[in-house]
């Protein structure tokens, strides 16, 4: 299994990324995230959770799958996407994206 992995694409995003392993240890935070929270790279992400967001992340890591939802904080209106991401097909651990969107989302269908 691989065992290094770069994040320069990520690092200057227009968003907050966090990336823990299978074990919730957080092993990287984007410029964004750390601005937000500090720099809390090698705690575990389940420490920043309530016991419902921990058990949605273990079922994400177990399953490979993934989460969307929004949140209003502060008047800010936030996209939260958490997905596994995979080595060698294998879960590695789980993304957590945080995105500002407007209250009022265009929505478009596509055929």
């Amino acid at each position: 299994m691989k065992t290094t992995m770069t994040y320069e694409w990520a690092k200057e995003m227009n968003c907050n990324i966090t990336v823990c392993d299978t074990t919730g240890k957080i092993i990287f935070m984007n410029d964004r995230s750390l601005a937000k929270y500090g720099d809390i790279t090698g705690q575990n992400l389940f420490d920043c959770h309530n016991p419902q967001s921990q058990q949605k992340i273990k079922e994400l890591l177990e399953t490979g799958g993934s989460n969307s939802y929004t949140i209003e904080k502060n008047g800010r209106w936030r996209m939260i996407y958490q997905t596994a991401w995979m080595l060698d097909g294998v879960v590695a651990g789980l993304v957590e994206m945080a995105m500002d969107i407007p209250e009022e989302l265009p929505h478009f269908v596509r055929k």
